[in-house]
């Protein structure tokens, strides 16, 4: 029985229930619902608006078209928004370490983690999801790439959003030790993508380049994803994603364990 409740097909399980029973609860309000899936678009709205004013003015940013950078831009938005409705609970750490509300988690038969992960779901992505999609479709037709290219975009933003869930719990099992309700790594690390991974990582100077690419691999979240797809890199760059998500995971949830053995209850 223990080994049944530590097994993964069993994490699912609980991940999968818990997704659902949150996504029944909010849609029982459908005018909560649309609210927040509709102003989910007003940042990718601004992207979108950006990218064209910016190449009214110049011709390429770095030797990237404009529907390069759609793809790119795209890329990132449908990357981060699915992230946040697989995974948004993972905010909830520190709330959780200060009110006490991971003790009962702790008691359950279930990866602490995985009920964690699985406590909300950030209802705003659904518009940013279809406008990041509608961003990546335009740029994909612009930009000449081939249809058959489309299994490979759909792997590597999988990839993408492996990267992305164990970059939030990482900055989020900081509360472990910092003991706050804020999630100030976390805070850092999402401002830190959305700036900095923007544009072509090619602009920032090289340490920039490597702190973006290996200390912290937001860059195979999206930059590294459009290069392959436009053609910039050689073929084997397919197995960096990948290799990087698979990482990525393993660094997050053994920093997370050590942060679960630091945990000793509120008020503490």
């Amino acid at each position: 029985m223990a080994a049944d409740a530590s097994g993964p097909r069993h994490a699912f399980g609980v991940y999968r229930r818990s997704i659902g029973a949150y996504i029944r609860s909010i849609t029982e309000y459908p005018a909560d619902f649309w609210v927040m899936a509709v102003s989910g678009t007003f940042w990718q709205i601004m992207l979108f608006a950006f990218l064209g004013i910016l190449f009214g003015n110049v011709s390429s940013v770095d030797g990237w078209s404009y529907h390069e950078m759609l793809v790119l831009a795209g890329f990132l938005a449908t990357g981060w928004s699915l992230t946040a409705l697989v995974w948004d609970g993972i905010w909830e750490i520190g709330k959780m370490i200060v009110q006490g509300d991971l003790d009962y988690r702790i008691t359950r038969p279930a990866p602490v983690i995985v009920q964690i992960g699985a406590n909300h779901v950030g209802m705003q992505v659904f518009g940013e999801a279809t406008l990041g999609l509608v961003m990546i479709g335009i740029g994909w037709h612009g930009a000449g790439l081939s249809l058959s290219a489309v299994p490979l975009g759909v792997f590597l933003l999988l990839c993408a959003i492996v990267i992305q869930c164990a970059l939030l719990t990482l900055g989020n099992a900081a509360n472990f030790w910092m003991k706050g309700r804020t999630p100030v790594v976390a805070f850092m690390l999402t401002e830190l993508q959305n700036e900095g991974m923007r544009f072509p990582l090619t602009i920032f100077p090289a340490a920039v380049r490597l702190i973006l690419t290996f200390g912290l691999p937001f860059a195979f979240a999206s930059f590294v994803p459009a290069q392959i797809l436009t053609g910039r890199l050689d073929p084997w760059w397919i197995a960096a994603p990948p290799v990087a998500a698979i990482a990525s995971a393993a660094v997050a949830v053994w920093v997370f364990r050590l942060g679960l053995r630091a945990y000793d209850s509120a008020g503490h």
